[in-house]
């Protein structure tokens, strides 16, 4: 415990002593002197007159010198919006790179602009917006300092027009929209243009090439002739009516549903939002993609559902990725959720908080009681872009039964993390302290972690202890009772060539002991990767794993055999990888591995491939093919897992996708066909139709037709 609270104070020391400088990256901006109409034609006069950001700054391929695409930007406001002005300058002949129509487009296979917005400066949470050079929008939350989070959505309007060697575009977002704090007349802002034609990346405030341009560590600033109007009553209703019919072909049952729920947001200060649910329907969110999971771990899935995603950060982003105390799938994933409300925003720039309160239902066939689950999070700021935040999580079991030996009554834990960020985003690092208590058992999680990424050298070292009692049943912990050592370390050179970007070698290493330090897990890969100026990219991999199971296993997870307790293996592997230049319109990946596997062999083969319908969608097809044989031949198995997905744009509001996942790991083929209709801005119509089958016979094994309709009305 000394040498966490020593480090605890290097990390202070680190974060303290340095500094960045972007006050000479500054757009004014003022009100407009007339009614600006969103039609991408910038004749209004207050655009004549408005401060111009431009001469950008070239990141990628190289972070030296200026753009060789020019772009401008213009801002200006009324007492509801803030607009935005975009000239994309595009000299070059050929069509644009544009992967499809839909909104939230995949960053790097689109033409696009971007602006990630600060309104606290406290270059660490903010708000990005942006759009496709055919006009699909993009928006999400920004966490820290660089990581942009897509599942979001909110009310804004925007308008594309193409013009010879240019597009325009215009944005009008609502002050309701983001969430701000009165009085305050500077945020941090940036802008960032993808050209992918050109293979040119690059940002008005310049961004180094190792770090993303939505870095907010490198954003310049927004001066406002006045503090912004005050966004003024902030209330949104989001109903939705829901229609199913499942069938299961086992039993011949078939179900007829129909529901309704409600969503509310309401804006209690211009920083600090509730967010209230009845009865919430989950059944527009996309199938999760499948992974073969030959690990001794559950699989992480991510949190997709919209009510849970605003300031989610806050809540979801203590303990690292393989210790996450809070994990929001873990409410209504065993019963369904009743009603929920979540307090979540800034105070002041210092500032940040969380309460999150849900309610689920009891499932008398599964004898899993009713639950509360609490949840408090306070995040402080401390230096320039550093923050100490406090977690506290409570499950309880409403109506539990004293009989009941499988499910705790009550769960609770409480823990303190200290997150650094240095402000050139060099140096970042974690301490965390967490404890669990149930009933029957408590104990602890802790670690510390220091990583540095410059242009050349990058490494990280990681210390983590997880107590065998410590259990955080609403999060995700895979493993317990273990301490773990990670030293990584990489180089990249950057030669001066014209078909090479960037080489060179990365070694990681995973070093795993019980609480009593027994050596139980050892693996090294070292990996060699090179980079192309054309974006295609190769590498080779080199692999070494000792393990000693504290466990029986099934190497196979599909059933068979299992491998004692106690029994030790070592085993290497060799794989190599490749990728194309992603801005063709046929794409394709291959990464195949060769080597030992517990005690028999693997041979993994991973492909993907892609062809692009320029606007309009994209057809791909993903294959994870493993053979694994043993010394034992009956436990041999080739387990595959293959999905072909159609995504089709019609425009930017209309789209259909179709996404089949044959695995025959869990025996399972499902086919996923989703019809989505944005009638209105975050308002849409789903038709989702689903088939499961068993992948040895093909049989069906349930099938179901979802219709939802959902619209946001603003107060």
């Amino acid at each position: 415990m000394k040498a966490l609270f020593a480090f605890l104070i290097c990390l202070f020391i680190i974060s303290a002593g340095i500094a960045q400088n972007s006050e000479e990256y500054v757009l004014k901006i003022t009100k407009s002197i007339d009614q600006i109409v969103v039609n991408g034609v910038l004749d209004e006069g207050s655009w004549k007159v408005a401060d111009i950001a431009k001469d950008f700054f070239r990141v990628l391929p190289m972070d030296t010198g200026y753009a060789e695409t020019k772009t401008e930007v213009m801002m200006t406001y009324d007492d509801k919006n803030f607009y935005m002005a975009i000239i994309c300058w595009d000299p070059l002949p050929g069509d644009n790179i544009i992967a499809s129509l839909r909104r939230d487009f995949e960053f790097g296979k689109n033409d696009n602009f971007l602006v990630f917005i600060d309104p606290f400066q406290d270059k660490t949470n903010g708000f990005s917006f942006g759009s496709s050079a055919a006009g699909a929008q993009w928006d999400g939350l920004q966490s820290d300092g660089g990581n942009v989070g897509l599942e979001w959505d909110n009310k804004w309007e925007s308008m594309l027009v193409k013009e010879d060697g240019r597009h325009i575009h215009e944005f009008a977002i609502p002050f309701k929209t983001i969430r701000y704090k009165k009085g305050i007349d500077r945020w941090g802002i940036n802008f960032s243009r993808l050209d992918i034609k050109r293979n040119e990346k690059s940002a008005w405030a310049p961004v180094p090439r190792q770090f993303p341009t939505a870095s907010l560590a490198f954003a310049g600033s927004l001066q406002w002739d006045e503090p912004p109007p005050p966004a003024g009553p902030n209330i949104s209703l989001i109903p939705f009516i829901t229609s199913q019919i499942l069938k299961e072909t086992e039993t011949s049952d078939t179900q007829y549903e129909f529901d309704a729920g409600l969503d509310a947001k309401i804006g209690i200060t211009s920083s600090l939002n509730l967010d209230l649910t009845i009865n919430p329907d989950f059944s527009q969110v996309e199938v999760d993609r499948q992974i073969t999971n030959l690990s001794r771990f559950e699989l992480f899935f991510p949190e997709k559902r919209q009510f849970f995603l605003e300031n989610s950060d806050l809540f979801a982003n203590f303990g690292d990725r393989n210790t996450r105390p809070f994990f929001s799938r873990r409410i209504g994933l065993e019963s369904p959720i009743i009603a929920g409300a979540r307090l979540s925003g800034k105070i002041n720039k210092d500032w940040r908080i969380g309460i999150m309160d849900m309610i689920t239902s009891r499932v008398d066939s599964a004898s899993f009681p009713a639950q509360n689950y609490l949840v408090a999070a306070v995040q402080r700021q401390v230096f320039s872009r550093s923050n100490l935040a406090f977690l506290y999580v409570d499950r309880n079991a409403l109506d539990h039964n004293p009989a009941d030996t499988l499910h705790n009554e009550r769960n609770r834990m409480a823990g303190v993390d200290f997150n650094l960020f240095t402000d050139n985003n060099l140096w970042q690092g974690k301490v965390f302290l967490h404890g669990s208590f149930t009933p029957d058992s408590k104990d602890i999680a802790h670690a510390l972690e220091i990583g540095y990424r410059g242009q050349n050298l990058e490494f990280e070292w990681e210390h983590r202890y997880i107590g065998e009692d410590y259990v955080a049943e609403v999060g995700f912990v895979p493993r317990t009772g273990y301490t773990l050592l990670n030293p990584d370390v990489g180089y990249a050179w950057y030669p001066k060539s014209t078909v090479v970007n960037r080489h060179g070698p990365l070694m990681r290493n995973d070093f795993i002991f019980t609480s009593g330090w027994g050596f139980t897990d050892y693996k090294m890969t070292f990996q060699y990767e090179l980079l192309l100026l054309n974006t295609a990219s190769y590498s080779i991999e080199y692999e070494e794993n000792y393990i000693k199971l504290t466990e029986p296993f099934d190497p196979t997870n599909s059933g068979k055999d299992t491998l004692a307790t106690g029994s030790e293996y070592n085993y290497r592997t060799l794989g190599a990888s490749i990728t194309s230049d992603k801005r063709k319109l046929f794409t394709y990946n291959l990464k195949f591995s060769y080597g030992g596997f517990y005690n028999g062999k693997r041979e993994n083969l991973q492909t993907g491939i892609g062809y692009r319908f320029q606007p309009f969608g994209s057809i791909s097809l993903e294959m994870d093919y493993n053979r694994l044989t043993f010394e034992k031949e009956s436990n041999n198995s080739t387990i595959l897992l293959i999905g072909p997905k159609f995504d089709i744009t019609f425009t930017n509001k209309i789209f259909l996708t179709t996404w089949v996942q044959y695995n025959n790991q869990i025996n399972n083929t499902n086919i996923n066909t989703r019809f989505q209709w944005r009638f209105a801005p975050v308002s849409d119509l789903f038709i989702v139709y689903t088939d499961n089958y068993f992948t040895d016979t093909f049989k069906v094994k349930n099938r179901a037709l979802v219709l939802k309709i959902s619209y946001w009305f603003s107060l």
